[in-house]
């Protein structure tokens, strides 16, 4: 490469590390084209972008970002490199622990180390952890189920409640049955007053 291809291939390198907080860095020696080509359809069909590239660029595209930073890294580029930058934490572990499953003669692509959101994983022997990471929605949805439980019980009681004054308010509202009239009874007739006797007659006058 000449040097204005070193510097390009160099500024490329930092933009995908400033773009991506999360990258791995795998062994891909010993894997046939046919192989490799198929890690890369599969890479790109998971939005995981994969690039091999040569380690001394790698570290000085590190370097000039942040070599505090990433100083750890710098023990793993050694051998043939493929990176591997996705938005998700785990998607290359499961691509490359896939990948050993459907090829189960091959140990590769060997896991080098992995960068996520700032946490350093060294060694292979750390792909069975990176697996098992939450992404960012498997962590908001466990909170939203957290906070949910809770709340549809309220809201369940709530419901029951409301429920129960509407049936209160329904029973008083409703008139009461009328009581049958009671039969009048029928007053006895009042015994005739004894009819009074004729006066007597005046004597006619003489």
């Amino acid at each position: 490469m000449t040097k204005d291809q070193k510097t390009e291939a160099i500024e490329l390198l930092k933009g995908k590390f400033s773009q991506y907080s999360n990258f791995y860095i795998t062994n891909t020696e010993s894997l046939s084209v046919k192989q490799v080509n198929h890690l890369r359809k599969v890479c790109f069909d998971k939005n995981v972008e994969m690039k091999v590239a040569k380690n001394t660029l790698i570290k000085k595209a590190l370097e000039s970002l942040d070599s505090e930073k990433y100083a750890g890294v710098f023990e793993a580029l050694h051998g043939v490199t493929a990176l591997m930058f996705s938005d998700s934490p785990k998607e290359p572990a499961l691509i490359i622990s896939t990948f050993r499953k459907e090829n189960a003669k091959l140990e590769k692509p060997v896991l080098k180390a992995a960068f996520i959101a700032d946490e350093l994983y060294l060694g292979d022997n750390q792909l069975a952890n990176l697996v098992k990471i939450k992404t960012k929605n498997e962590l908001i949805g466990e909170v939203i189920g957290l906070l949910q439980s809770p709340a549809k019980r309220v809201i369940a009681a709530l419901l029951e409640k409301a429920r129960k004054e509407e049936e209160g308010v329904a029973v008083e509202a409703a008139p009461a049955p009328e009581a049958p009239a009671a039969p009048e009874a029928s007053a006895p007739a009042a015994p005739e007053a004894p009819a009074a006797d004729a006066a007597p007659e005046a004597p006619a006058a003489e």
